[in-house]
């Protein structure tokens, strides 16, 4: 096993999206780990205090080669990081050891026409919000009182598919822009691979989010973490999922909540069944009984997400992936 270091520079980290054409920024082995870095804010930067622009984030901004310019979504991406022996068909398992803050400050926008109600907030509004990184909590709105927890995650965990390049804006059965804030520190998350190396992104970091995500934004935030790649032959995934210490996370992508719910309830019923031996009947009764059902995201286009939370402790022994 071998630790590297992948920086975010104008040759490590793409923009708007994903590509099975971009040259790898790093590979690796299976069981490798990574210190990785991101930023996030490529379109609001000559708008941001000067704590928010180090020099290597300015040098992004200015001079990202054209060929890093995926797709039309906002997001800088590190990576791609290349797993030597993958193949489509495999899974990769992410796990994040650790995830931390970069810089004391982060920010949230309202953007005209996103979010849950664009018809009753459609003013643009940026918002540059303090961190706290001793005590690990950000006050909204300044000086009320109001002290938000910081429970920093990566919104965007996801690989490249066989298309020549793909939005960073919606989830899908890649990852992608999951935004889903219980994969913090400690979590993994399994993704299945499409194309040689599976070729695998992060970014779009989340001091602190709602479930919902409702006006478009969290506190977005520069964010560094540390994470282990493991090539699993052994499990085959047509959708991403996940394990937290205390549950099974199973996810639906789709562009209503309807159909959204559906798909992550169909997938635990088809996990219940591969993995805990429940006839299909049994396991859609266990979800009604258990299983949580909760509101990823509604923001982005065109695929709104639902999870489903799944306590490993009503198991004995209890499951794992």
């Amino acid at each position: 096993m071998t630790h590297h270091i992948l920086k975010a520079t104008k040759s490590t980290v793409h923009l708007g999206g994903f590509s099975h054409l971009l040259e790898p920024a790093l590979k690796v082995d299976s069981g490798d780990t990574v210190d990785i870095e991101t930023y996030t804010g490529y379109y609001i930067h000559d708008k941001a205090p000067a704590e928010f622009l180090t020099p290597e984030f300015l040098d992004i901004c200015q001079n990202l080669p054209l060929e890093r310019k995926i797709a039309a979504g906002p997001h800088l991406l590190t990576g791609p990081i290349y797993v030597k022996d993958a193949e489509p068909g495999d899974v990769l398992e992410v796990k994040l050891e650790a995830i931390a803050p970069s810089l004391p400050v982060g920010f949230n926008a309202i953007r005209s026409g996103w979010g849950a109600l664009p018809n009753q907030f459609t003013q643009p509004v940026l918002r540059f919000l303090p961190l706290d990184l001793v005590n690990n909590t950000a006050e909204f709105p300044a000086n009320s009182g109001i002290k938000i927890p910081l429970k920093p995650f990566f919104g965007i965990l996801g690989v490249a598919t066989p298309d020549d390049s793909r939005s960073s804006i919606p989830p899908g059965y890649y990852g992608g822009n999951i935004d889903n804030r219980e994969l913090q520190a400690g979590s993994r998350i399994f993704l299945p691979i499409f194309v040689p190396g599976g070729l695998f992104s992060l970014g779009d970091g989340h001091s602190a989010q709602g479930d919902g995500e409702v006006n478009v934004t969290a506190i977005e935030t520069s964010m560094n973490g540390r994470i282990q790649l493991t090539l699993r032959k052994d499990l085959h995934f047509a959708t991403p999922i996940a394990e937290t210490s205390t549950d099974i996370i199973t996810m639906g992508f789709a562009p209503t909540l309807d159909a959204a719910l559906e798909q992550a309830l169909k997938n635990m019923i088809d996990f219940l069944e591969r993995f805990v031996n429940l006839s299909p009947e049994d396991a859609y009764v266990l979800c009604s009984l258990a299983v949580n059902f909760r509101i990823t995201q509604v923001v982005n286009s065109p695929n709104k997400g639902v999870h489903g939370l799944l306590s490993k402790a009503i198991f004995s022994p209890e499951i794992s992936l």
